[in-house]
């Protein structure tokens, strides 16, 4: 079982990562810009959701359907993303090595070019 603060303790060792609020719920921003959070109360259906916590990240739009498909107890998306390149993750049914990888890509989309090289260790 995968939390968000499994997700903050994973997120915060990227480069230049901060703690913040995004749309009104906790989230981690690469200079100011967010690129996970997770899914307000108020955005919630409960019959996707199990009574867990539920974490949006950014993916490439042209990976998006494959990713659903290939993790469909995991991985969800509402009409309120078609067309962007966002998925929901169930994080109670997750597994860490996968919410590690997403969270890695979805900083990728965001991350200035400088930081993905130092991340790259180049």
């Amino acid at each position: 079982m995968v939390t968000f603060d499994d997700v903050r303790r994973l997120g915060i060792q990227l480069p230049e990562v901060t703690e913040s609020t995004w749309y009104g719920t906790p989230g981690l921003k690469v200079r100011n810009k967010g690129f996970c959070r997770l899914w307000g109360e108020r955005e919630q259906r409960r019959d996707q959701v199990h009574d867990t916590e539920v974490l949006v990240l950014f993916c490439e739009l042209e990976l998006k359907p494959v990713l659903l498909e290939n993790h469909p107890d995991v991985l969800f998306t509402v009409s309120h993303y078609d067309g962007y390149g966002a998925v929901l993750v169930r994080l109670a049914d997750a597994e860490i090595g996968d919410v590690a990888d997403w969270l890695e890509d979805s900083y990728r989309r965001v991350a200035p070019a400088t930081l993905i090289r130092q991340l790259d260790g180049s």
